[in-house]
């Protein structure tokens, strides 16, 4: 863990590349040092249908969500959610000038005992991450 999701707008994909922020927050999430680089997953679905405020179909938004495994303390999931988040603004900044778009994230746990995992990633990964 951490599972991160974007959920967004289809019109946010014309203006920035979905693709590319996935793998910038994929390194934002391991460059946190409290987030292990094998269960870092980050995966991006736009909504069919979206209906916004005043209902101008000019409004879009990206949220993002984090699911973390149980177990670290408030200051360092709050250091955590802070990193990821810094690194959604900066990329979309230069689009939140021109463009109504909402930003957001939320950070939060999930009961080991209620999610069971099973995987060889660690055992194939070039950096020899042990976490």
């Amino acid at each position: 863990m951490p599972h991160i999701t974007l959920d967004y707008a289809p019109r946010l994909a014309q203006i920035i590349d979905i693709a590319q922020l996935c793998d910038l927050l994929r390194r934002a999430a391991i460059d946190t040092g409290v987030l292990p680089l094998a269960g870092v997953r980050v995966r991006a679905f736009a909504a069919d249908h979206v209906s916004m405020a005043d209902g101008n179909a000019d409004f879009m938004y990206l949220d993002i969500s984090v699911r973390l495994r149980g177990g670290r303390d408030l200051p360092t999931r709050e250091a955590a959610t802070e990193t990821i988040f810094n690194a959604a603004r900066a990329y979309l900044a230069p689009a939140m000038d021109t463009h109504p778009i909402a930003l957001s994230l939320e950070m939060r746990d999930i009961d080991p005992a209620l999610s069971p995992k099973c995987g060889t990633i660690r055992d194939h990964l070039s950096t020899g991450d042990p976490a």
